[in-house]
């Protein structure tokens, strides 16, 4: 007698050779020629491309959740219209580190202390910086949340204008 297994599949198991081919083909290039592949790579590529332009641009649309909203608008336009201690901090450290290869130990002792005395002058700055933002989000956007302004504002104002993402929409010095 021979019994009929209801949980068997019914038909041979694939090689595995057949089944990582059919795992390969992709969705995203739906044609299998050469023509259909590289068409639809260079559409991928110029999509990156133009949502990349999209984020530096600070269209809400292609911004991430961290940076979207009228209240994050309004941070980075208000950190974009001043200088702060934190945008030179690099550049300072690289002449710290130009200063240190001076074998004389008052330069290599002064430039540490410039180096400490910028990144205190910059969590400083930051502290007050963090404070004023969200005083004026308060009452500039009464009923939204706070959370994460502060920071938020402070991170943006450490980073070098050039590469702060997305890009300043205000000049430094001008208002808003």
């Amino acid at each position: 007698m021979t019994e009929t297994n209801p949980d068997k599949k019914g038909r041979p198991t694939p090689k595995r050779k057949d089944a990582e081919a059919a795992r390969k083909v992709s969705s995203l290039a739906p044609a299998t020629t050469k023509d259909g592949r590289k068409r639809a790579k260079d559409a991928s590529r110029a999509a990156r491309v133009a949502q990349r332009a999209a984020y530096m641009r600070g269209d809400e649309s292609a911004l991430p959740l961290r940076d979207k909203g009228p209240v994050k608008r309004f941070v980075r336009n208000y950190v974009d219209a001043r200088r702060s201690v934190g945008e030179y901090f690099l550049p300072v450290i690289f002449f710290v580190l130009f200063l240190t290869l001076i074998p004389s130990p008052i330069f290599q002792l002064g430039s540490i202390a410039i180096m400490y005395g910028v990144l205190l002058v910059s969590v400083i700055d930051g502290y007050f910086l963090s404070r004023k933002l969200k005083a004026v989000v308060t009452q500039k956007f009464p009923g939204q949340s706070l959370k994460g302004v502060g920071m938020y504002g402070w991170l943006r104002s450490t980073q070098m204008r050039r590469m702060r993402t997305p890009k300043p929409q205000i000049k430094a010095g001008d208002s808003f």
